[in-house]
């Protein structure tokens, strides 16, 4: 289930996630006090943390609420302008003024254990698009603790926000399996050890000749280490895979550093003197 933020009003989203009007008191005749933007978003949150994306409508929400899907209106459009401010709040949660003190690489290590751990906490981020950014101060924040913390290698802005991708990639394309390991087992009811050990023992028996024909995928498998107990297989690869990712790329950002500070080499077709040519 793929979810696109930014479908809703530009308008009616961009002021509830800049404007005053987010957790502003409200006066006069209308619903009850007490229910406001902030309320509805952070029930919302909730019923998206414990259920998933599948669960969340403004029905949902206003159960959770104790008030019907009506009274949420009057503060929130609609559910694609609530998912918008969902998003922004959650991405909010990364803690910012890294420390810099022991480098650049010390401090994007620690943010992007922050955002794996992040995305862990709220697996239903993982469901909305980057596609459709809301742009709002949530997202913003992210950009600016993440490029202010690599803009430390000196490299040019523009590479440093490729960097910035490609890290924040790093982290989704990997705790995604981690997620997903969680919600499989949940929604399930089959233990992720369960399940590899009955399709492990067919495949043994069905594919004697497994090795023979993937000898290099045996080997692999034959080569790693058990899995401590009570640790799920997927989501140590996932923790593993995110940990060899980050630490490459990294090292090609540092590489990255010592070919900017080179001096550069004069073309050679230029080194020599140079012939008057025909007079």
């Amino acid at each position: 289930m793929v979810v696109f933020a930014g479908q809703g009003d530009a308008r009616r989203s961009m002021e509830l996630l800049w404007g005053p009007r987010v957790g502003a008191p409200r006066t006069g005749p209308g619903p009850k006090p007490g229910l406001s933007v902030e309320a509805i978003v952070g029930a919302a949150i909730g019923i998206a943390d414990a259920d998933g994306m599948a669960a969340l409508s403004m029905r949902s929400v206003g159960e959770r609420l104790g008030r019907t899907a009506m009274a949420l209106y009057t503060y929130v459009p609609g559910k694609t302008e609530l998912v918008d401010l969902m998003y922004d709040r959650t991405l909010g949660e990364l803690p910012g003024d890294p420390d810099l003190a022991s480098g650049w690489r010390a401090a994007a290590l620690a943010l992007a254990d922050e955002l794996w751990d992040l995305h862990l906490r709220h697996p239903w981020l993982l469901q909305v698009s980057p596609a459709r950014p809301v742009l709002g101060p949530g997202e913003f924040h992210v950009q600016e603790t993440l490029l202010r913390v690599l803009a430390e290698t000196g490299l040019p802005l523009p590479r440093v926000r490729w960097v910035v991708s490609a890290l924040f990639n790093v982290v989704r394309g990997s705790v995604q399996s981690a997620a997903e390991s969680r919600q499989a087992s949940r929604e399930t009811g089959q233990s992720e050890e369960d399940w590899w050990y009955a399709r492990s023992a067919l495949l043994g028996e069905l594919v004697p000749d497994l090795p023979a024909r993937f000898p290099t995928v045996s080997a692999l498998g034959a080569d790693m280490a058990a899995v401590p107990d009570g640790e799920p297989y997927l989501e140590r690869e996932a923790r593993l895979s995110f940990e060899a990712g980050l630490e490459l790329l990294l090292d090609g950002v540092e590489a990255a550093i010592v070919r900017a500070s080179e001096p550069r080499s004069s073309d050679p077709r230029s080194s020599g003197p140079r012939s008057s040519g025909p007079r």
